[in-house]
Formats: C-alpha cells, sequence, structure tokens
C-alpha cells in the first residue's frame, strides 16, 4: 500500500515463464529460503500457464506470497477465473495476490480473443470477477461480458486482492477507480511511477507492485537503493527480475534480490 512508501516496500522476484516448469521447484523453495516477501509469475503467451505455475508455487512454499501478473482478461471467463482465484484463496488464504490486464494485442488476435475495445473488456470483466469474489451475484449484460445469476458457492474468506497492469493513462486510471491496486512494468523511473500513481489516483489501501530489472553488474548496494527509489515514489512492492531467462540469472537474482531486502532493514 501506498502508505509503505515511507517505511520497507514488499520485496520479491519473478520465476520468468521462459524457465522451464520443471525448474519452478527449486527456485519458489530458494526465494522463501532466502526470505523474500514475494514471487510473482507471468502468464507470457504461449509459455506457461500463470494460475497453474500460481497453485505450484503455493503448495511448495509455506510462508511466501504467490503474485500472478498478469493474466490476459480476455483469455478467461470471469465466472471461471472467480472459481479458480476463490479456490486458491481458500487453500492458500492470505499469499494469493492475482493481476489482470487486457493482454498483449497481437497475442489475443492469434488466439482468436481480442476485441475491438479492449479497456472496455477490462472494465467489465474486472467488474465482475471481482463482485464475484467479494461474494455477490453477479448479473451483467455487457459488452463482452454476460452473467446471469452467478454466485459462486465456495467464495474467499480471506477475499484476494485483484490487481490491474496498466501502463496508459486510460488503463491507469481504470485500475485507481475499480481495482485494489496497479501493476506497473520494469520500464519505469521513480518519476514515472509518482506520475502513473497520481494518473490512477491510488488510494492508501490500493498497492503499488512495480517490476525492476537491474542491470547485470548491479550489486545490492546498488538494487537496494533503486528499490528505495522506487519506494519513495510510490511502489508498495519491488519486485526483482532477472534481465535474461537461464538458470544460473535465475538463482542470482534471487541472492541478489534478498541481499538487497537486508540493506533495507
Amino acid at each position: 500500500m501506498t502508505s509503505q512508501q515511507s517505511s520497507r516496500p514488499r520485496v520479491g522476484v519473478v520465476f520468468r515463464p521462459q524457465l522451464s516448469p520443471e525448474q519452478l521447484a527449486g527456485f519458489a523453495a530458494l526465494a522463501e529460503q532466502s526470505g523474500l516477501d514475494d514471487l510473482w509469475v507471468w502468464e507470457d503467451c504461449f509459455l506457461e500457464g500463470g494460475l497453474t505455475t500460481a497453485t505450484a508455487a503455493l503448495a511448495w512454499t509455506t510462508s511466501v506470497r504467490i503474485g500472478l501478473g498478469l493474466m490476459p482478461a480476455p483469455l478467461r471467463n470471469p465466472a471461471l477465473a472467480a472459481m479458480e482465484i476463490a479456490t486458491l484463496a481458500r487453500l492458500f488464504p492470505g499469499r494469493f495476490v492475482p493481476a489482470t490486464g487486457h493482454g498483449v494485442q497481437s497475442w489475443m488476435k492469434q488466439t482468436g480473443a481480442a476485441v475491438a475495445s479492449p479497456l472496455t473488456l477490462l472494465r467489465e470483466w474486472s467488474t465482475a470477477t471481482r463482485s464475484l469474489l467479494h461474494g455477490q451475484t453477479v448479473t451483467v449484460a455487457g459488452q463482452y461480458i454476460q452473467l446471469t445469476d452467478v454466485a459462486l458457492d465456495w467464495p474467499p474468506q480471506v477475499v484476494p486482492p485483484l490487481l490491474i497492469g496498466a501502463s496508459g493513462p486510460r488503463s491507469l486510471a481504470l485500475a485507481g477507480e475499480i481495482s485494489d491496486g496497479v501493476v506497473l512494468h520494469s520500464g519505469y523511473t521513480p518519476e514515472g511511477i509518482r506520475t502513473a500513481v497520481q494518473s490512477a489516483a491510488i488510494r492508501p489501501e490500493q498497492e503499488v507492485v512495480v517490476y525492476a530489472a537491474p542491470p547485470p553488474e548491479a550489486t545490492a548496494a546498488d538494487v537496494a537503493g533503486d528499490i528505495r527509489a522506487l519506494a519513495d515514489a510510490g511502489a508498495s512492492a519491488v519486485i526483482i527480475q532477472a534481465p535474461q531467462a537461464d538458470q544460473r540469472n535465475a538463482e542470482t537474482i534471487v541472492t541478489l534480490a534478498a541481499d538487497a531486502r537486508g540493506l533495507l532493514a
């Protein structure tokens, strides 16, 4: 949450989906043993399913929070997405943070899921999914989403935050309006984060998750300084990603993130 920016933000790492699924168990164990707060998985087409990797990571760990950023909304019916998210939230209360977005449009076209107004779909999808997670009975006749008297039989007892990945001013404004927070890609400078937080009109209870990709020569002190700067700009969680997706970089990035986190204490 933005109120955390004066203290230490959450610090985590990304399991990049260019790594094989078989490598996830060791990576998740290392992230947890290193004392990191978060482990985030991606759902880039056409690599690994985000919900399946998140499920496995949750099952293989006991304390680290697992984030999923991002689920492309066009690929999932909101009723199905809510069922999946709710199941994970009940199995692992307080440890799962899903995020969604309108998807990379070239990928969405490949799957036949592209729509004329991605932002409209994202609004309808996120609103319906979030309402279902909060135990509501949902009927909606939108441009893209149609539900009739849908309610979860097993709504989560601890409702997970549903974040939106955004970059443009309209998607940032949407995230601030209807979601529990925003996910920002690694291209943001601290000044860019301030602008994004302002564009989204982020409230104190909302999260600001920021990916960060340190250069290969960065040391823990460098990364700690970058994390402080991002937190001062409004980030509540800084998630470190390796510049390249190979096993050596994967292990190195966990150590680097953990050492940087230690310097922030």
